[in-house]
C-alpha cells in the first residue's frame, strides 16, 4: 500500500518536498519553514490536522506533488523539436551580461543578474526576489528582495543549499509595482501556482527566471564541504560561494583564524559540486524531470556543450519559455544589458546531457516507488517513458529499477520519515 499523501505533512514526511516554502507563503499562520540538515528546507506545521482553507490552498499549490503543462504544444513560434523533452522554448540564446562586474562573479555568464538590473532600471520594476547567503551564517540560505545593482552585485553566484524563494513571495504581492523572481524550477513551478490562487500576486510577477538544476544538496552537504576545505568550525566562516569569479569558478570560504586573521580555502567545480555536494542531493531531485525551468518565463543555464572551461569568461544559455520571457530577452538586448546572439537547438542537449536519460530513469524509479509502496508525484504533459526506452542501454534500463528498490530500503522511502 503506498503512502498516502493528503496535505503539506504528508508532503514532508513522504520525502516529495522540494523545499521551495510556497506553503509556509499560502499559510503563514500554520507553516513555518525550517532547515532540516540532513535533508532540506522543510515545512513545519503548528497543529496535527490541517483543515484551515489556505492550508488546503497550500497543498494545491505544491509542486512537489504535482506538475502539469497547459500550453498548447502546436503554439506558433515553439520549436518542436525541443517540446517533448524540453517543456515550451520560443527561442534559444547564448551570451552574457555586459556589465563586466555581473557576468564575472555570476554562475556562468550573468544573464540572469542583466535581466534583473535590466527590469529594475529599464522596466522600472520594484524589485528582484531571489536568495542569498545569510549574513549572520553564511552556509544557510534567506530570501531577500534586491532594488538596484549594488544589491544584486553583492548577492550573485550559485547557491547549492536549501533555499525557499516562494516562502518570500508576500513582499512581490505587497509591493508597488511588478517584481522579478527567481528560483529552481521548483521554486518557479511553485510560484506559478500560487499565482492563480491569488490575484494581487498574479499582477505583480512580473517575470519569472528559473535556472538549470541538476538538485539542492542538503546543508549536510555544505558542512562537508568545509570540512574537507579545512573549515571545522563553521561558526568561524565569514563567507562561502559556490561558484562565480570565473566560468565556473571555485568554490570560495573565507574563515577567521583564533588569532583574527582570514584564511581562504577553495575548491574546483569539479570537487565541489562533482566530488561532494551532489552525493547529499534531497530524494525530491532524485525523482525530478524538470531541470531546466520549463515553467518559466526564461531559464538560463551553463552552455557546456564545449566542456567546462577553465575560469574563462562567462557565458549563459539563455531559453525563452513565453511570448512573455521573449518579448524580456528582446527589449534587455537592444536596450545593451545583454549580449546574445541565436543559439541552435542541438546545443541545449550537448549542454545538459544528463538530463534525457534522467527523464527515463525517473518513470522508472516511479514504477519502483510504487510497486514498493512508496509517494510518488504526477507528471502531466511531460513525456518520460520514450527516454527510458530511447536514451538508456540496457544496464541502465536496469539499473533505473534495482537501484532505486535498494535506496527504497536504504532510506526507507516507503516509511514516513520523522522530520
Amino acid at each position: 500500500m503506498s503512502l498516502k499523501v493528503l496535505n503539506i505533512r504528508d508532503v514532508a514526511e513522504s520525502q516529495l518536498c522540494c523545499g521551495c516554502g510556497v506553503c509556509a507563503y499560502l499559510s503563514p499562520d500554520e507553516i513555518k519553514i525550517k532547515d532540516v540538515t540532513d535533508h532540506g528546507r522543510r515545512p513545519v506545521l503548528a497543529n496535527d490536522t490541517v483543515k484551515d482553507e489556505r492550508s488546503i490552498e497550500a497543498f494545491k499549490s505544491c509542486p512537489g506533488i504535482e506538475l502539469e503543462h497547459h500550453f498548447d504544444p502546436e503554439s506558433p513560434g515553439l520549436i518542436k523539436e525541443l517540446t517533448n523533452a524540453w517543456g515550451p522554448v520560443y527561442g534559444l540564446w547564448e551570451g552574457y551580461a555586459t556589465d563586466e562586474e555581473l557576468r564575472f562573479s555570476g554562475s556562468s555568464g550573468g544573464a540572469a543578474s542583466a535581466l534583473s538590473l535590466f527590469a529594475l532600471e529599464g522596466k522600472k520594476f520594484h524589485g528582484v526576489l531571489h536568495t542569498a547567503a545569510r549574513s549572520d551564517i553564511p552556509y544557510l540560505n534567506e530570501t531577500v528582495m534586491s532594488h538596484n545593482r549594488g544589491e544584486l552585485a553583492s548577492r550573485t553566484g550559485s547557491r547549492y543549499a536549501p533555499a525557499s524563494p516562494c516562502e518570500g513571495l508576500q513582499k512581490i504581492e505587497d509591493a508597488p509595482g511588478p517584481c522579478v523572481f527567481i528560483g529552481k524550477p521548483c521554486d518557479v513551478a511553485g510560484a506559478q501556482r500560487a499565482r492563480k490562487l491569488r490575484p494581487s500576486l498574479d499582477k505583480n510577477l512580473g517575470l519569472t527566471i528559473a535556472f538549470c538544476c541538476a538538485g539542492t544538496p542538503s546543508t549536510k552537504g555544505t558542512l562537508e564541504m568545509l570540512k574537507q576545505m579545512g573549515v571545522s568550525d563553521p561558526s568561524k566562516l565569514i563567507s562561502i560561494r559556490y561558484r562565480g569569479n570565473g566560468w565556473p569558478g571555485k568554490a570560495t570560504a573565507v574563515s577567521r583564524n583564533d588569532d583574527g586573521s582570514e584564511a581562504t580555502a577553495q575548491l574546483t567545480y569539479g570537487q565541489s559540486w562533482g566530488g561532494i555536494l551532489q552525493k547529499h542531493r534531497q530524494w525530491r531531485c532524485y525523482i525530478c524531470i524538470d531541470h531546466t525551468g520549463e515553467f518559466a518565463d526564461i531559464s538560463v543555464g551553463d552552455p557546456w556543450y564545449g566542456g567546462v572551461p577553465d575560469d574563462a569568461p562567462g557565458r549563459s544559455l539563455i531559453l525563452a519559455r513565453t511570448e512573455r520571457g521573449k518579448q524580456f530577452l528582446a527589449d534587455a538586448i537592444e536596450a545593451g544589458y545583454l549580449k546574445a546572439e541565436p543559439a541552435e537547438p542541438w546545443k541545449l542537449r550537448a549542454s545538459q546531457t544528463g538530463f534525457l536519460p534522467n527523464r527515463g530513469k525517473v518513470w522508472a524509479r516511479l514504477w519502483a516507488l510504487r510497486l514498493m509502496g512508496g509517494a510518488v508525484p504526477r507528471y502531466l504533459r511531460m513525456p518520460m517513458a520514450r527516454y527510458w526506452w530511447s536514451d538508456l542501454g540496457f544496464k541502465d534500463k536496469i539499473n533505473s529499477f534495482m537501484g532505486t528498490i535498494r535506496r527504497i530500503y536504504q532510506k526507507k522511502l516507503n516509511q514516513r520519515a520523522k522530520l
